[in-house]
């Protein structure tokens, strides 16, 4: 059903803007960050153009996502670039040299997608804006990012803990990662605690200022390199499109630009700091984006684990309101693993903790037990493969093999496959149902 169920265009602008500007206001209070900046790190006073032959690859590899705003679709860009690739790059080094990005390249198209499937499609919070760019601005994105990130991987200055939007890492590694450890500690016969926190539309409220702060002082971003950062942040727009009708302009005040390629690279330059507050207090942590997940060895009988925990929390908390993020204490998760199986069910004393202590939580997608059998998760995902696989059922006679098969590793293989390496080395009767699902595919 259409997004129009739940009201228009202007009802959809005016949710998106009241919510983030919401979440703003109720984080009151004067507070600083008392994370210390680090030394000077190397500099990046300029970006360099870029040439006709590297434009050139840059284009054939950009993905065809189309905005309302652009002139030409991607795919002709594509095909008419040997004609306008001299003027295609004419604007990109331009801004480059000048540190000025054209208006026209920071306005974003927001379109209404539902979060969950089977939502309420008539409650509007039940839907998250997914904003696209023209195909122009994430070219200039582009050439940008392969140099910030070159500046970040030469200078050292990625948080190793960190694996949101980077190549190699995955949410995958990310879990296997934390596992290995909680692994490695329960083998020692030491109990472990995984505390996972939410931040609520974190990369929306993110303050202009102090991220262009953290650019110069933590990244070493100077001079027209950081001009042209300011000018990308400053003055962005955006509408809703709902159908064929179109809400009114807005400025985009705070946070990273959704549906960019800058955007998530900025984000985690904003919460450098964080591994700083983590390390203080002896924990281990690994980020993948937003999402955070800390763990430690629990000594019981000396509480040092879990005062650990509570004072790194209400620093993380503090750190978080001086930098605009709101905690979502709803959706914050701990679990508690211990070396034996039998002892899953004993009590162990959280203090201030204990109301976000559950059986069973959710991390990346992956729901995980205190036993580590993967039960809930494994049911979860052969629940999920056969409801997709009785709704193609009924398209299966349109379909040809090839666009079937297709089909079905988009909603269901790669449902049976996500982080399915997590699963070594469970019993049989836990991998049974999943095997059975995997085998019966077509093409296994």
């Amino acid at each position: 059903m259409s997004p129009t169920a739940a009201g228009n265009s202007e009802d959809f602008h005016r949710f998106f803007v009241h919510k983030v500007s919401g979440i703003r206001a109720d984080i009151s209070g004067n507070f600083i960050d008392t994370v210390p900046v680090p030394p000077s790190p190397p500099t990046l006073s300029s970006l360099n153009t870029v040439s006709y032959s590297e434009l050139s690859k840059l284009v054939a590899r950009q993905k065809p996502s189309d905005s309302p705003l652009d002139v030409l679709l991607p795919r002709l860009w594509k095909a008419a670039f040997p004609c306008l690739g001299r003027s295609l790059g004419q604007i990109i080094n331009g801004s480059l040299s000048t540190g000025v990005v054209p208006a026209a390249l920071k306005a974003a198209v927001i379109r209404s997608t539902l979060k969950k499937p089977g939502a309420d499609v008539s409650v509007i919070e039940n839907y998250r804006p997914i904003s696209t760019l023209p195909f122009t601005s994430k070219l200039l994105e582009k050439v940008v990012y392969q140099q910030l990130i070159s500046h970040l991987a030469d200078s050292d200055l990625f948080e190793v803990f960190q694996s949101g939007f980077r190549s190699g890492h995955s949410t995958e590694s990310a879990l296997l990662w934390v596992l290995n450890d909680i692994y490695l500690s329960l083998d020692q016969g030491t109990s472990v605690v995984l505390l996972l926190l939410d931040l609520t539309a974190a990369f929306d409220t993110v303050d202009h200022a102090i991220l262009l702060d953290r650019l110069e002082r933590w990244v070493g971003i100077k001079g027209s390199a950081l001009d042209w950062f300011r000018s990308y942040l400053h003055n962005r727009t955006f509408y809703v499109k709902l159908g064929d009708v179109f809400s009114s302009w807005e400025g985009l005040r705070w946070g990273v630009p959704q549906g960019s390629i800058l955007g998530p690279l900025l984000f985690a330059i904003y919460l450098l700091p964080l591994g700083s507050i983590f390390r203080k207090h002896g924990l281990s942590f690994h980020l993948y984006a937003d999402d955070c997940q800390i763990y430690s060895p629990l000594c019981q009988e000396k509480g040092h684990s879990i005062q650990s925990f509570v004072s790194c929390i209400n620093e993380v908390k503090s750190w978080l309101m001086a930098n605009v993020l709101h905690l979502n204490e709803g959706k914050t998760e701990l679990i508690v693993f211990h070396p034996n199986s039998r002892n899953v069910g004993c009590y162990v004393d959280l203090g201030p903790l204990s109301p976000f202590s559950k059986p069973v939580v959710t991390s990346l997608g992956v729901k995980i037990d205190a036993g580590l059998k993967f039960d809930a998760h494994i049911n979860s995902v052969i629940r999920s493969s056969f409801f997709h696989l009785r709704r193609l059922a009924k398209i299966k006679p349109m379909l040809s093999r090839a666009h079937l098969e297709r089909v079905l590793h988009a909603f269901v293989i790669s449902r049976l496959d996500y982080c399915s390496s997590l699963y070594a080395g469970l019993c049989q009767s836990s991998l049974r149902r999943y095997r059975l699902c995997r085998t019966s595919q077509p093409g296994s």
